[in-house]
């Protein structure tokens, strides 16, 4: 299911928004490209939430992050930018969902895209990483990192929104966890003790500043790993800010905050992926939080198209 992208045209002076820059393409047509373009995934679904308990509506922010990303000026008309469209969780299949996602994660890495994920609740992640390891293979160490106020370690019989690094971390010994922003007041004793049982490196909500001390945290922790993955859960931003999510957060980071600690991120050497998780239309006030994420969004595209290296200049074989 594609988007019509469609926006402000300016019809005097010099520059273009994204929607006239992105092109939609059909996953299963990609041809591999030799110098890294961005793609833009959607993922309708939050049947995790609803697993794990949340307020519903997340499945609508892909289209609605769409809307708002589509105005905001473009400056690398010079970078190609592709939308493969949506996938959606039919009849509460979760699972294949993931599965889904994780197929269309791993066709864009496979031939050197740079997937940005529109979520969904946050069991986007999930799909997020299968893709990812899928292209990697089985030995590369994936270090995963998340902007989140919770651990989502939780046990549970069903796979939700919040058991996603838990189902990794026991499935697979190469990949690693940081998690920024942990919130204290919203994680339990036991998320506590899971996390140190699972050997997961964490920064909590009121130790990020000085961000210097988070840099060298980010920047040590990627060069411990073969590739980064990349997840924004947005109910780590302050509600004032990001009201438009399941879990709103009176403890929340600024979105000064989020914009720092993103540019560091994606422009590690070995960056590979990125999503965002959570936004919830049907909960936002004017469009606070969607055109919030638009914006983090448009400021990452600036920010990979400065990279110099690609996908396959970083050693991924290609698996294709």
């Amino acid at each position: 299911m594609y988007y019509n992208w469609t926006g402000r045209v300016d019809k005097n002076g010099k520059g273009k928004r994204i929607h006239q820059i992105v092109r939609n393409i059909d996953i299963n047509e990609l041809k591999r490209k030799e110098q890294r373009t961005i793609s833009f995934v959607g993922f309708e679904c939050d049947e995790g939430v609803k697993r794990n308990q949340g307020r519903l509506g997340a499945s609508k922010a892909p289209n609605e992050i769409r809307k708002l990303l589509a105005s905001i000026p473009y400056h690398n008309e010079n970078k190609s930018l592709i939308d493969v469209g949506n996938v959606r969780c039919i009849n509460n299949d979760l699972e294949e969902a993931q599965a889904q996602l994780g197929h269309h994660v791993a066709k864009l890495l496979e031939n050197n895209y740079t997937p940005i994920i529109l979520g969904g609740g946050h069991e986007t992640f999930y799909g997020h990483y299968l893709g990812a390891r899928k292209a990697l293979g089985k030995d590369k160490k994936i270090g995963m990192i998340n902007l989140d106020a919770h651990f989502d370690l939780r046990l549970d019989e069903q796979s939700s929104s919040g058991t996603m690094f838990r189902q990794i971390l026991e499935d697979d010994e190469k990949a690693e966890y940081l998690c920024i922003g942990i919130q204290e007041l919203g994680n339990t004793e036991q998320l506590f003790l899971t996390a140190d049982e699972l050997n997961v490196q964490y920064i909590l909500e009121q130790d990020i500043q000085p961000l210097e001390n988070t840099f060298a945290k980010i920047s040590e922790f990627s060069q411990e790993q073969d590739y980064i993955i990349y997840t924004i859960c947005t109910d780590v931003i302050n509600q004032a800010y990001a009201p438009g999510v399941s879990a709103p957060a009176p403890f929340g980071i600024e979105p000064q905050l989020v914009r720092a600690i993103t540019k560091h991120i994606v422009q590690q050497n070995n960056f590979l992926s990125m999503d965002i998780s959570e936004v919830n239309p049907t909960l936002d006030i004017a469009d606070k939080t969607s055109r919030l994420i638009s914006y983090v969004i448009g400021e990452t595209l600036t920010h990979l198209n400065e990279k110099e290296k690609t996908f396959y200049d970083i050693g991924v074989e290609n698996t294709v």
